[in-house]
């Protein structure tokens, strides 16, 4: 793969957007292979969080590639955005607790793919936003959907409808980031952040993961029913055992996800 560069360290996979010429900017080739990578990480029992970053240091990504969009032919810009969806989503539903690591610009798309990720930790210098209503277009990955749940109607639509390119530290008084880090110290906090995660029992982690993000879509009992479906599924794994027997040793625990 060219667009995107992987590596998995010990059990984090990290999933780095690799076009800093384009300011990481979406082309059909990067969203394919996007796609395969995510593809590979849901399936992959080894992987326990994964954490989406960018190369070039000025941009996570600015959007879809508007070069390339002036190329396009209707039907080709019509696959494009039911490609840049699909991936979404794919990223979106992974049992894996995900984090974006933000460094620059995030606009558009590249906001949006911020916004499938569970997390969004993002250098002070960071801007982003959801400025497709300034293209005479809206957001077409999620935007509309994900920013009203994340925030709320209101704010969302302001957001939307101004176009609004919020500093690092507006985007986290409105409950977009998770935190806000000194430029130099984004990578230490994130790899700080996604440690407190993976102290945790990696089938708790997901069934944790599995059970919110379900229950948020369904009406309280329902929402009741599906975490004690995936309380249960916790019930006979070794990993519980294990953590019970590290409390009365007073150890830390050495979870196997199994």
């Amino acid at each position: 793969m060219e667009t995107i560069l992987y590596e998995q360290k010990n059990h984090v996979a990290v999933v780095t957007l690799n076009r800093p010429d384009a300011m990481n900017a979406f082309n059909y080739d990067m969203l394919l292979e996007l796609g395969q990578v995510a593809d590979a990480i849901r399936i992959n029992p080894d992987i326990r969080l994964v954490i989406f970053s960018a190369t070039g240091g000025r941009a996570f990504s600015v959007g879809a590639d508007l070069k390339e969009r002036r190329t396009l032919t209707t039907e080709q810009v019509k696959r494009n955005i039911y490609k840049i969806g699909e991936v979404f989503t794919t990223i979106e539903n992974l049992p894996q607790p995900t984090i974006a690591m933000m460094d620059g610009f995030a606009f558009g798309g590249g906001m949006e793919l911020a916004l499938t990720c569970d997390f969004r930790i993002a250098s002070k210098r960071s801007f982003m936003g959801l400025t497709e209503t300034s293209l005479a277009i809206i957001p077409g990955a999620g935007g509309t959907q994900r920013l009203p749940r994340l925030i709320g109607e209101s704010k969302a639509l302001e957001l939307i409808l101004t176009a609004k390119k919020m500093t690092a530290e507006e985007a986290y008084q409105y409950g977009i980031l998770t935190k806000v880090t000194a430029d130099d110290q984004l990578i230490a906090d994130t790899e700080a952040f996604a440690g407190a995660i993976l102290a945790n029992g990696p089938i708790a982690l997901q069934q944790a993961k599995f059970a919110v993000k379900n229950g948020m879509n369904a009406d309280l009992q329902t929402g009741l029913s599906i975490e004690r479906k995936a309380y249960e599924l916790t019930i006979p794994t070794e990993d519980r055992v294990e953590a019970l027997l590290a409390f009365s040793e007073k150890r830390k625990p050495l979870f196997k996800g199994k």
